[in-house]
């Protein structure tokens, strides 16, 4: 059952439980996604990181997993398919209506469900299609 989890909703969780539990505001949210901590460079330059940073960069490895289970043609990733565009709609309605989910690391989250829909429903069809043509082909070639 896990392998038909669509990993990329751990991000949405983990956003929801610090926006709803924290009971956060947008502006509360706002200021807790922009504090973070500074990594001094060799070159001298300090490189501010930002916990909306630290989301976006989990939510993009999440999203790369979503990625390389969608190769997959396995009775799962229609399940897959099926919780992933239901995470995009419970993200959507999440931004567009709560409290603390108007910010650009939610959009940029809420992007990312909706590209894991779209390349997962593509890959599949893809990869059936190559699985469909394994015999010789007609045309002249």
């Amino acid at each position: 059952m896990l392998g038909s989890f669509p990993t990329i909703l751990v991000a949405v969780i983990l956003y929801s439980v610090v926006a709803l539990v924290g009971g956060a505001s947008h502006h509360d949210m706002t200021a807790w996604l922009s504090s973070g901590f500074e990594i001094k460079m060799f070159s001298g330059d300090l490189w501010r990181i930002t916990l909306g940073d630290l989301f976006i960069l989990a939510a993009l490895g999440m999203l790369f997993i979503e990625v390389v289970k969608a190769t997959r043609n396995t009775s799962r990733e229609i399940i897959n398919h099926a919780l992933s565009m239901l995470t995009f709609v419970v993200a959507l309605i999440e931004f567009i209506t709560l409290h603390g989910f108007a910010t650009s690391v939610f959009f940029i989250i809420l992007m990312m469900t909706a590209f894991d829909v779209v390349a997962g429903y593509t890959i599949s069809i893809v990869s059936a299609k190559h699985d469909l043509s394994i015999g010789p082909q007609s045309g002249g070639h």
